[in-house]
């Protein structure tokens, strides 16, 4: 697959195929005659010796210094070379890339003045599959990610250091005599229009949303096995329920979950119990929560995708070749949702973690023994397990702390207000992967409680996945080293093997 950038905004799903899956990415013809064009008038007002920002002047608090013709491509290697200033760990690859794929898009939206040359050398680095490294602390949110950015430019003039092909972390200057790629000296503009937008935490929401709508998936699949252990019923999950609250994700999660305890012979054995009257809100509620997270990342993913479809720099070259300073650059509408993202995290893993809760404990549990241990007293089963859980659900409710509203001042108080969308994408990853241990942990106690109410069976779909969660757990039996287990169900939940059990099932049980 080669995806390629032209007239048309790239959806979501290229910006994932190229960061993730590492295919190649290529530039219409049409869009690089553009990037000429408009390229020509840069090339007028630097011939025109009239003072113009980012040309011929300093930057943010150094704006009226103005630059003389011989210093102007000095101008952009500084820019470069000053803001490449992160700190801390290494970020991930595959958020580098998608940053990477994110400032293409608007290097070739024309409204960057770049030159044609300058993009295609910003492809062969994705193409190469060379990863400049970047640090993990030098984004306010504003004024573009401006610290990782400069570094992948850096990378770019052939400078600082890099991951090669093999994922080696060498001097970039090597790897590019290497791979036959040669180092670009900027022209006027380029430095600016490489640092200047919010493609580090756009690159990271776009991620963020294509794991958090499996994570859902996992949830609704969770709550299924839970509800089934803990002896629960279906009616509370009836189309015709909520139709009465019609928010379209409660809509679809209520319409998983029936379809997921469709002829469920443990469901069917209690419903005319008179002992059971109500279930818990953290079973009947499950649509609620797990419908309500799925409306909120539909608004994260709208925004995304008017993002992904923007053009954004500082200053812009408009159609009639004017260059107009702006403020384009702000994450603001990126850091709301990405924060607005890490509380739906932290509600949906604190549900999660009720219901095991129940599960563990004999006076609410219907039956199950004390914390599912097999011999209670000398076992403790998943007692520990669950404060794992809880231990993660408390870091999730402080990430779940917005980073968005937070600014400081830089640049001498000419950027006086920040958003600090950067920290917010952050901040999600890392609540993104306790999700989904918490989610793991659900899976594993749920189906070593389903395998303990035999020979009762939940429904044939579920049985499917309680199946496969004992056989990478061990299943009920005296305890044994726990952190092996919840691992390999982990990585059942992130590699997507119980989504793919379910898939064609469930489809055919909700049409």
């Amino acid at each position: 697959m080669t995806v390629t950038i032209n007239l048309e905004p790239l959806t979501r799903a290229d910006v994932l195929a190229v960061a993730r899956d590492g295919e190649r990415i290529e530039i219409a013809e049409a869009v690089l005659a553009r990037l000429t064009r408009q390229r020509g008038a840069i090339d007028a007002m630097v011939e025109s010796g009239t003072p113009v920002y980012g040309l011929s002047t300093g930057f943010g608090a150094l704006a009226t210094t103005f630059i003389s013709p011989d210093q102007r491509r000095e101008l952009q290697r500084s820019l470069i070379r000053s803001h490449a200033a992160g700190v801390g760990d290494e970020v991930e690859t595959e958020v580098v890339r998608a940053m990477m794929v994110s400032r293409l898009t608007n290097l070739c939206s024309g409204v960057s003045g770049v030159r044609p040359s300058t993009a295609l050398a910003y492809a062969a680095l994705l193409n190469a599959r060379i990863t400049p490294v970047v640090l993990e602390f030098g984004s306010l949110g504003c004024s573009g990610d401006l610290a990782p950015l400069a570094h992948v430019a850096l990378a770019l003039m052939g400078e600082g250091e890099v991951r090669d092909a093999h994922g080696e972390r060498r001097a970039t200057a090597e790897v590019l005599a290497e791979a036959g790629l040669e180092p670009v000296t900027l022209a006027e503009k380029e430095g600016l229009a490489l640092v200047n937008g919010t493609d580090g935490m756009l690159g990271q929401l776009i991620l963020a949303i294509e794991d958090l709508a499996s994570l859902l998936e996992h949830a609704d699949l969770a709550a299924a096995l839970s509800i089934q252990a803990l002896r629960g019923t279906d009616r509370v999950f009836l189309g015709e329920i909520h139709a009465l609250r019609p928010h379209p994700g409660q809509r679809t999660s209520a319409a998983n979950l029936m379809a997921l305890l469709a002829d469920s012979p443990i469901v069917q054995s209690h419903l005319d119990d008179p002992s059971q009257v109500q279930d818990a809100y953290s079973l009947r509620c499950a649509p609620q929560v797990h419908g309500a997270a799925r409306d909120t990342l539909d608004h994260a993913t709208r925004v995304a995708d008017i993002e992904l479809a923007s053009s954004i720099d500082n200053p812009s070259v408009l159609a009639d070749g004017t260059l107009v300073s702006n403020g384009n650059f702000h994450g603001a509408p990126i850091a709301y949702v990405l924060d607005f993202l890490a509380i739906v995290v932290a509600d949906v893993a604190s549900i999660a973690e009720r219901r095991t809760d129940r599960l563990l404990d004999v006076d609410r549990s219907w039956g199950l023994p004390p914390f599912l241990a097999d011999q209670a007293g000398v076992d403790s089963g998943l007692m520990i397990a669950q404060y794992s859980q809880a231990a993660l659900v408390s870091e999730l409710k402080r990430l779940a702390a917005p980073a968005s509203v937070d600014s400081i001042p830089s640049s001498g108080m000419q950027e006086d207000h920040v958003s600090m969308g950067w920290h917010a994408a952050r901040k999600l990853r890392r609540a993104l992967e306790a999700l989904s241990d918490v989610l793991a942990i659900e899976l594993l106690a749920a189906s070593r409680a389903l395998a303990l109410r035999a020979p009762l069976e939940p429904s044939a779909i579920t049985a499917t996945v309680r199946d496969r969660v004992n056989e990478a757990s061990g299943g009920p039996g005296h305890d044994r080293w726990l952190a092996p287990s919840i691992a390999a169900v982990g990585a059942l939940v992130r590699d997507g093997t119980l989504l793919e059990l379910v898939g064609t099932n469930l489809a055919e049980h909700r049409s």
